[in-house]
């Protein structure tokens, strides 16, 4: 159960980066993506990507 509750925080937080993307085209300056949207997109993308590393790793240790 644990794992799954690991893998689903990791899916949601990816997701809630792709939409701070797709948010950033709709406020003004329309299509342009400010710098703090993507600094924000890509510490979760990292944050998501070691829960799945760490969980693996120790599943097939």
């Amino acid at each position: 159960m644990r794992k799954h509750a690991q893998l689903l925080l990791a899916i949601s937080m990816a997701s809630f980066g792709a939409i701070l993307i797709l948010t950033a085209f709709f406020v003004p300056p329309l299509g342009m993506i400010d710098a703090s949207v993507l600094a924000a997109f890509g510490e979760i993308l990292t944050f998501s990507g070691s829960l799945i590393g760490i969980d693996y790793k120790y599943k097939n240790k």
